[in-house]
């Protein structure tokens, strides 16, 4: 039987306004171009499509609206990709998508083509004749996309003359561009994408044509406080890196304000300062690293309150997911712990998130009733667009998350409790295949399987077809479990596009799961 909580409609605020984001970021970026005349290199950081970090600090936020900003200027720009060599040869993964790096640019350049932006080239950058490099290139290659390959720069960081000197930029390849904006992109910090427009404007005056760069990158937002949570948030989002947002002291000095960035761009600064000086003849472009970016993110924000509180919500997100990280070995204490004091400071805690208690006492529930599998008791809950908050326990049949989302489309759909979505010979059909065929151990139904099911169901269950129409009422629902999901799970969930959160528990005895 499902549990239900009912609570009160939960209208959906905003506190972000992209028509006037959009505005205001296009004019930044125009006027940019205007200023350096012949070309603009604009390195893009962050996700340009599903930036979901920023749609959920900034509710409102439309999660493609920087594709839907180069949309605008698509006649204005060519777009270059970089993808670091390492990252491909460790196999790097995305976190969000669930794929490596490598994989990631190949749906970038689809996506853009969907987009009606074709991506002028790709460049592997640090470039070592790596194995799955090579691979990577050979795949692009054979189907027309222009690649390009840069190593290591000579003299790099310190020595300036040799970097900006035809042994150090001058030894890459030269990208050909033809518009006035060039947007440098690449999947994940590292990816060489200042590299790369850094080379690209030393081969521009090397030939006389003055190009000039400029970054542009949502977080953290200049022009709000440095302890604002939308700002504390993204250091939350980056803990693993140990990087801190800090007062930009170069534009404090400058201009006598006070305005935001990241550390590792203000260490860098004079260094990067120096490298433009020396490219451009000794022309100073910037004062700080402040001025180097046009991203207008803050004025598109209409409700603080609504966005402040939106932000504390994601660090207690990030801050399950670095415990979870922590206990699969992927990241060091230190990184729980820089979240957790992140979490301090801004007076919150993990209870705050609304579905962690309910998941938690479901699967207390769970243990009571002595349910749960082989003696594990998972909990799961979910809160709904109408505020009601669904649980769901694991069982022999299935998984927490299984019997989460079918409670929850139940309710959705006005589905009585002691209706049958999924016909006891489907599940019993799907275990004996897990056993009998696959050898596998677990045989209850993870939620992947369970929507396969569900939509095998809805060819001839009426009531099941309704239910399969009211997962998309699901999507960016919150979501708590009390252990890690299985990969099945995992899959499922994500493609649902919900935000979850877990305890970190593992969900089995055995170390291997499939």
């Amino acid at each position: 039987m499902p549990s239900r909580i009912e609570g009160k409609y939960m209208n959906v605020k905003r506190g972000f306004d992209n028509k006037r984001y959009l505005i205001e970021q296009s004019r930044a970026i125009l006027e940019r171009v205007e200023r350096f005349k012949d070309k603009l290199y604009l390195e893009l950081g962050g996700k340009v499509l599903f930036d979901y970090h920023a749609a959920r600090v900034l509710p409102g936020f439309d999660p493609n609206v920087k594709m839907r900003l180069l949309q605008k200027l698509k006649d204005k720009i060519d777009v270059i990709l970089c993808i670091y060599a390492g990252d491909i040869e460790k196999k790097k993964v995305r976190a969000d998508f669930g794929i490596t790096y490598d994989v990631d640019a190949l749906k970038t350049i689809d996506d853009f083509k969907g987009w009606g932006i074709a991506i002028s080239a790709v460049v592997i950058t640090r470039f070592e004749n790596q194995p799955s490099a090579i691979a990577f290139k050979n795949k692009l290659q054979h189907r027309g996309i222009r690649v390009y390959t840069h190593g290591f720069t000579n003299g790099y960081p310190y020595d300036v003359d040799t970097i900006v000197s035809q042994d150090g930029y001058g030894r890459n390849q030269y990208i050909e561009t033809s518009k006035p904006i060039v947007v440098i992109t690449g999947p994940g910090p590292g990816s060489g994408k200042l590299a790369t427009c850094l080379s690209q404007m030393y081969h521009d005056h090397m030939r006389g044509v003055k190009s000039g760069y400029a970054k542009f990158e949502t977080f953290p937002i200049w022009n709000l406080p440095l302890k604002h949570p939308v700002n504390v948030a993204y250091e939350a989002a980056t803990a693993e890196l140990g990087d801190v947002n800090v007062i930009d002291h170069f534009h404090l000095d400058a201009y006598d304000e006070k305005t935001v960035n990241y550390n590792r761009d203000v260490d860098a600064f004079p260094l990067l300062k120096r490298i433009i000086e020396k490219i451009t003849g000794g022309v100073e472009y910037y004062k700080s690293p402040t001025d180097m970016g046009v991203n207008k993110a803050g004025f598109g924000i209409t409700d603080d309150e609504i966005v402040s509180e939106a932000a504390k919500q994601e660090v207690i997100r990030r801050c399950f997911r670095y415990q979870c990280e922590y206990t699969m070995g992927l990241v060091d204490r230190e990184s729980v712990q820089r979240v957790e004091k992140l979490m301090e400071n801004l007076g919150i805690k993990l209870e705050d998130r609304k579905v962690v208690g309910d998941a938690r006492r479901a699967a207390h529930e769970c243990r009571l009733k002595g349910k749960g599998n082989e003696n594990v008791f998972c909990g799961a809950a979910i809160e709904l667009p109408d505020g009601s908050i669904i649980t769901g326990k694991n069982s022999s049949l299935m998984h927490a998350s299984s019997s989460l989302i079918l409670n929850s489309v139940k309710h959705l759909a006005k589905i009585p409790d002691n209706m049958h979505l999924l016909p006891p010979s489907i599940i019993e059909s799907i275990r004996r295949f897990r056993k009998d065929v696959l050898n596998k151990k677990m045989v209850s139904l993870n939620l992947e399987e369970t929507l396969i099911a569900l939509c095998i169901s809805a060819a001839t269950n009426p009531a099941a077809e309704i239910a399969v129409e009211k997962l998309k009422d699901l999507r960016d629902c919150e979501v708590h479990l009390t252990h890690l999901p299985t990969p099945g799970d995992e899959a499922g969930l994500r493609k649902l596009r919900l935000n979850i959160t877990c305890d970190p528990n593992f969900s089995t005895k055995d170390l291997f799961v499939c």
